[in-house]
């Protein structure tokens, strides 16, 4: 399998638009999934947070609706990133 690790930080402190402050790389994928139907797996687990890792053994058009989606994703969060 073939995997990337990309930094989910800049969208810890942020909301969702149901309301809820994304606090964690968990909170991240978790998010993705519910809002976009993108499945990946918190850093954490790996002891890389706050990345998340996605595959890329797929197509590039899989890989391409997948990136869509977590920038639209992305978009729909509100807020300032919670201070250090």
């Amino acid at each position: 399998a073939f995997y990337v690790y990309p930094s989910c930080a800049g969208c810890i402190g942020k909301t969702t638009p149901g309301g809820k402050t994304i606090k964690s790389d968990d909170d991240f994928v978790t998010y993705l999934l519910e809002e976009e139907g993108v499945a990946a797996v918190q850093g954490s687990a790996f002891g890389l947070s706050p990345h998340f890792r996605i595959s890329y053994a797929t197509s590039t058009e899989a890989l391409r609706e997948a990136c869509t989606r977590i920038i639209r994703a992305c978009g729909k969060l509100s807020g300032n990133k919670a201070a250090a």
